[in-house]
């Protein structure tokens, strides 16, 4: 091979890395990839799957992944209302970790009563979760309020309930823990009779159809980008901006209100400070992973549920190498800094000019 041809292969081989960069499921993909070639290099048994069986004698499936699984659920069922309300308002709720508190609260207030211990379950569990979603979907729409009609900073408005929300959830409860004996209350967080996999992977399936079939058949998705990219053109194009951030947080508030059920149905019981601590970071840089703006605009929602399970995969890497659990933060921080500063608008310039001025010399080359 001729200098000539070998620096003209060299030069595709770039160029073509380069546009893959400037893919979206690039740097979900990559870290994917990099956290499983970990992995498999410190410790094979990372990927481990065993059948077992629980105290009462069911199977069930165990392992590190099906712990990302379980978990990571959660997360991408939050990363759903996040992608949205991200999209649409150009900003974060940072106030879900306490929403879920108060979701998780109201479900255990209806299903007690007056008793924090009770026998039985004073209401059917679909009438505690829809009460939930109705409180959750309330308390979203008042962030949503903040930020479409009275033109708050999301970060700043939602700062309100993340200050709160863990007081009004014990208040709901008066600062008491109650507990559900009941057994059929714990297969959403759990395992459901007979079946070997979490249930709140299927919850997660689930949530993943419906804003699938929503995106698909309404143009939510179309509104939420185009509010994002430019509120005031699209009111020019018929488009209430402030409409459609109002609905994302409402949807946001849906998706707290399913992941309420699911962390207080593990354990029958809620701890108000603990429960759903700094899961607020994970979903924002669930969003961020799948390479989607943190301004608001155009977004993809696969992105965003792949992003879930890859920070997800990350903690329990991190847990599984007796990292602790204070330091957990200090780690993701790194991460949200290499995803900010490859998502800068200023880095993708120099990329793309990279590969225009890489084209042009080609082209310069080959005409001579």
């Amino acid at each position: 091979m001729t200098p000539a041809n070998s620096l003209k292969k060299k030069n595709s081989i770039v160029s073509k890395f380069v546009a893959l960069t400037q893919k979206q499921l690039f740097i979900p993909v990559a870290a994917l990839l990099a956290l499983i070639i970990f992995n498999l290099i410190a410790d094979p048994s990372f990927f481990a799957i065993k059948l077992g069986h629980n105290s009462d004698g069911q199977p069930i499936l165990s392992g590190y992944l099906i712990t990302i699984l379980d978990y990571g659920s959660e997360l991408a069922i939050l990363a759903i209302g996040m992608t949205l309300v991200t999209a649409a308002s150009g900003g974060q709720d940072i106030s879900v970790g306490a929403a879920i508190a108060i979701a998780g609260s109201v479900i255990l207030k209806v299903l007690c009563g007056d008793n924090s211990r009770p026998d039985h379950m004073q209401a059917p569990i679909i009438v505690a979760f829809l009460v939930a979603c109705v409180v959750a979907m309330l308390f979203g729409a008042f962030n949503g309020a903040l930020v479409a009609f009275f033109k708050i900073q999301p970060m700043v408005a939602t700062l309100i309930l993340f200050t709160a929300g863990r007081s009004i959830a014990a208040w709901i409860n008066n600062n008491e823990l109650p507990i559900i004996a009941e057994p059929e209350f714990a297969y959403f967080g759990t395992f459901i009779p007979g079946i070997p996999i979490p249930t709140p992977v299927f919850i997660a399936i689930a949530c993943m159809i419906v804003i699938f079939l929503v995106l698909k058949f309404t143009n939510l998705g179309l509104y939420s980008q185009a509010v994002g990219i430019n509120p005031n053109s699209s009111r020019l194009n018929g488009i209430n901006p402030a409409v459609v951030k109002l609905i994302t947080y409402v949807i946001l508030g849906l998706c707290v209100a399913v992941v309420g059920l699911i962390k207080v149905s593990r354990i029958s019981t809620i701890n108000y400070s603990v429960i759903a601590k700094d899961i607020e970071m994970d979903a924002i840089l669930a969003v961020a992973l799948g390479g989607n703006s943190l301004g608001g605009g155009k977004f993809n929602m696969p992105a965003s549920i792949m992003g879930a399970y890859i920070i997800q995969f990350l903690t329990t890497t991190l847990y599984k190498f007796n990292v602790l659990s204070s330091a957990l933060p200090a780690y993701k921080a790194v991460v949200v800094i290499i995803l900010v500063v490859l998502s800068a608008p200023v880095v993708r310039e120099k990329l793309a000019s990279s590969k225009k001025s890489r084209s042009s010399s080609k082209s310069v080359k080959e005409a001579a």
